[in-house]
Parts: C-alpha cells; sequence; structure tokens
C-alpha cells in the first residue's frame, strides 16, 4: 500500500495542489493540505482500502483537514464560519474531474502573470507544478537556495496582496502570456524528460502532463508557436521508453533501440511541425522541433544529418544566444566536422565560466576526449562532471565511464 500511495503521490499529487490552490485561495494553506491528505490516505487506505477516485478523494481530505486548522487556529467567530462556508464542497463539485483537470493549467496562468518578476514565475512554476524542491531549482538555475526561496516567497506574496485570480484570462489577455506559459510548459516537460535529480532517468507523468497542457493551449489560441512545441514534445517523448534499461540505467542516443521509439508520436510531431513552419516566421520551439525531427527520421545513428543539425542551431543561436545552444551546436559540430573543433567551442564556453557548474558540460567535453584518445584528460572531465551531477542514473553513467576508461589506461 506505501507504495501504492507512493506512486500516487508521484504521479497525482501537483493536480491535486492545483486544485487545493484553486478551492483555498492560498498557495501555503493549500502546501499544508496536500500533506494532511496524503497522511490521512496513510492511515486509512490500508484499512478502508483504495477510493474509486483517489484523486477527487483527496482533494476533499486536503480541503476537510484546512477547515480544521482553521478552526483551532482562529477564534470560532462570524468571519470565520464565512472561510468555512466557502471551502465546503457542493457534492457535485468535488467530483468535477474536469475542473480538476483544468486546474493545472489555471495554476500555470497564476504562475505566469505579468506583475510577477519572470525569473520568480519559473521558480514558482518549477516549485508548484513540478513539485522540485527549492535545492532542486537552485541547483538546476545555479543560483544559491535562499536566492531561489525569496523569489518565491516574493512571488506568492504579490499573488495574495495584487489578488490575483486563479484562473484562465480571457481569450483578449491570452497572446500577452502566451510566451511565457509555453515557457513554463516546456519546462515541466523538461524536467519529466531528463529529471534534474532523484532515482529516475524521465518523470513520465510530468512529460505527459506537459504535453496535455499544450493541448489545452492550442485549443484556446490556435498558434504556430504551440503546434512548434507540441511538435518538440511529441518527437523527444517518442524515445522516452528508450532511454533507459530495464533496470533504469541511462541508455545514450546513439546505442537506444529505435524500434522502440513510438512511432505514433513521431508521425504526429512531424505533421505538427509541417503545419508550424508553413508561415513566413518560424518561432524558437520549431526550428527545436526540427532539430529533434533530424534524429527521429534517422534510421540509425550513422544516418543522422548533424551538418543540418548545426545549421538549425546556428539559426537558434542568431536569434536567441545562450551557453546552452552553444553547449548543443558545440555537439553537433563534434559529429559533424571534428571532435578537436567541437572540444574547442566547448573549452570556450567553459573558460568563459558561463557553464562551469553545469555537469552536461563537462561531460561532453570528456566524450570529446574520450573519443579523441586523451583518456587521462577525459577522466579528469568525467570525474567534475559527476561532482556536478545529481541524477542517480546519471551518476552511474558517470562511473561507469570512469571505471571503463581507468582500466583501458591501466592495461595500456
Amino acid at each position: 500500500m506505501d507504495r501504492v500511495i507512493e506512486d500516487i503521490y508521484r504521479s497525482q499529487s501537483r493536480r491535486v495542489l492545483a486544485t487545493l490552490i484553486r478551492l483555498l485561495g492560498d498557495f501555503d494553506r493549500a502546501e499544508e493540505a496536500l500533506h494532511d491528505a496524503f497522511a490521512e490516505a496513510a492511515r486509512t487506505w490500508p484499512r478502508d482500502g483504495i477510493p474509486g477516485n483517489p484523486v477527487s478523494w483527496l482533494v476533499s481530505a486536503g480541503r476537510f483537514r484546512a477547515i480544521d486548522h482553521i478552526r483551532r487556529r482562529a477564534r470560532f467567530d462570524a468571519s470565520v464560519q464565512d472561510i468555512e462556508d466557502s471551502l465546503y464542497p457542493a457534492p457535485e463539485e468535488a467530483d468535477d474531474m474536469d475542473a480538476i483537470a483544468d486546474d493545472m493549467l489555471r495554476l500555470i496562468f497564476t504562475c505566469c502573470h505579468p506583475i510577477i518578476p519572470a525569473e520568480a514565475q519559473v521558480a514558482m512554476a518549477l516549485r508548484e507544478v513540478c513539485g522540485l524542491t527549492t535545492e532542486e531549482i537552485a541547483h538546476a538555475f545555479l543560483v544559491p537556495a535562499p536566492t531561489v526561496a525569496q523569489r518565491i516567497v516574493r512571488a506568492k506574496n504579490r499573488i495574495r496582496a495584487a489578488e490575483i485570480p486563479y484562473e484562465v484570462p480571457e481569450k483578449p489577455e491570452l497572446p500577452e502570456r502566451l510566451d511565457r506559459v509555453l515557457h513554463v510548459i516546456y519546462l515541466v516537460f523538461n524536467e519529466g524528460y531528463s529529471a534534474s535529480s532523484g532515482s529516475a532517468v524521465v518523470r513520465s507523468g510530468l512529460t505527459g502532463e506537459a504535453i496535455r497542457l499544450a493541448r489545452l493551449v492550442g485549443e484556446l489560441l490556435p498558434h504556430r508557436d504551440i503546434d512548434g512545441l507540441l511538435s518538440l514534445m511529441l518527437l523527444q517523448d517518442s524515445r522516452r521508453l528508450a532511454r533507459s534499461s530495464d533496470d533504469g540505467r541511462l541508455v545514450l542516443l546513439d546505442e537506444q533501440d529505435r524500434s522502440a521509439w513510438d512511432r505514433g508520436k513521431i508521425v504526429e510531431g512531424l505533421q505538427l511541425l509541417q503545419s508550424a513552419m508553413a508561415g513566413e516566421e518560424v518561432g524558437l520551439y520549431t526550428v527545436q522541433a526540427a532539430i529533434a525531427a533530424e534524429h527521429s527520421k534517422a534510421a540509425t545513428p550513422e544516418a543522422t544529418n548533424w551538418r543540418q543539425i548545426a545549421r538549425y542551431y546556428d539559426l537558434l543561436a542568431a536569434a536567441q544566444p545562450s551557453p546552452i545552444v552553444a553547449l548543443n551546436r558545440a555537439v553537433a559540430i563534434a559529429m559533424s566536422e571534428g571532435f578537436e573543433q567541437g572540444l574547442a567551442i566547448v573549452d570556450g564556453i567553459l573558460q568563459s565560466g558561463d557553464l562551469e557548474r553545469y555537469h552536461l558540460a563537462h561531460s561532453a567535453r570528456a566524450d570529446f576526449l574520450r573519443r579523441l584518445g586523451r583518456i587521462a584528460e577525459a577522466i579528469e572531465a568525467y570525474e567534475r562532471a559527476l561532482s556536478l551531477c545529481q541524477q542517480e542514473p546519471e551518476r552511474n553513467f558517470l562511473r561507469r565511464r570512469i571505471s571503463e576508461l581507468t582500466a583501458a589506461a591501466e592495461g595500456q
């Protein structure tokens, strides 16, 4: 039973939280109610069995526990009675699964309200939508944990002080909010596709939720950028099952069983890409989707058109330069022109200090050195990557590489 509750917490707790925020009107009270609801589940489900609708049960349990807390913390007077009246659900409301499903979208739009600073929007979305801890977010963005905590607290205070409505805005306001919402949805997907920490390579609940949310936004406001993002996520997610072995080991792209890729998602992703590229202007997500499409179309790793991928990264670097884009471009250059060329680019990025604490930059450098036969330097770079990595399957992969190269060096 503990494993079942843990699985439900992992896959559904963000959805329960989003609904509790709508019902309780307060982020902190909703988080407390969420934990109370799962504690109640741990006490009663082993005795009574799992309810037919666990999400609805948890929402109701959390809301009633919140009322209990209000009773204990405040003097029972008319104002508290008003609060209670607003919190008790109508029976049909508690079972409204359509409303519960849309609460995730409401939560994202609330996190992306224009009065909240951009860096706080991202931090709060990762905290509330993805469920990352403050420390995990700080690690992902290479900033101190207290800084992230302050951003989240200030964002919640702004929402409370400005009485920002917890809702999807009307259609005239949607275009202004679209870029930020798509950015957050892609962050949710990325956290699911390549978890920043923990014991799993992927968090399929997050990737599936991000794709579902993008479809919902597309229904509200059809737009080629949404097609581009949805195409990108579907093409990447098509490889999800092949990214880890049965025993949970990370499997790199060139070692994956391509017959395990989801052909249905690839077909839909390519169709959406064609639609997104039909206009005069092409968005950044569409260019990234075009890169993912090159991998999807290659029957073997050797058939990958790395020169075309490098050209797409040139477009991204010109439109929105960033150290991450430069790093990915370096990989494409290494695969198409040679590992010495890729290594020179990565060394330049690291010397600038931009990605010094980003483990994938050191991992890429280590891989180029390994392929060039510079074993001692490759081991040193892998060890640096290992010291910065927080995801256990990636850490195990890096340990294996170090072990293989150490054995090879000793055999020379």
